[in-house]
């Protein structure tokens, strides 16, 4: 079977590339993004990429992935940290998540230590890169083969 996964990535990892690379790296988004398209074709999967500096836009998505998705990976970014609204939306959708970041957030500034949304992921993973993202595709294709055993 072939799960569908979204791919949730919040605000300024538009600027991947240009932000900081030696915090994020030197791939773009653009990179990011097919190196999540060739991981979950390893394994027998399919993602949809979606990116938004908006909070609203993240939310609506997240309020309507049930309708086309199995399972959700998200790097919320700064909403992580802030947005309780975000984390309202996750609470609600009936799809296991991951949560994602690309750098170490408990090796940055304090304020980055805490995430909202991390006690209502299935797990987290940071500091890994964009090999995050692929580690998370092959723990949520786990998580959704188990709950059909």
């Amino acid at each position: 079977m072939t799960y569908n996964v979204l791919i949730i990535n919040g605000p300024n990892l538009n600027m991947l590339g240009m932000r900081e690379p030696d915090i994020y790296g030197p791939q773009t988004l653009n990179d990011l993004n097919q190196f999540c398209i060739e991981s979950a074709e390893d394994i027998n999967m399919q993602v949809s990429c979606f990116q938004s500096n908006h909070e609203g836009e993240l939310i609506e998505k997240i309020q309507t992935a049930d309708e086309s998705f199995d399972a959700i990976i998200i790097n919320a970014a700064a909403y992580s940290h802030t947005s309780i609204a975000l984390y309202d939306a996750l609470k609600l959708c009936p799809l296991p998540f991951i949560e994602v970041h690309l750098s170490n957030i408990y090796a940055r500034d304090a304020f980055r230590h805490k995430s909202l949304i991390s006690p209502l992921a299935k797990g987290v993973l940071c500091g890994f890169g964009q090999i995050g993202y692929s580690l998370a595709l092959t723990a949520i294709k786990d998580i959704l083969v188990s709950r059909e055993d």
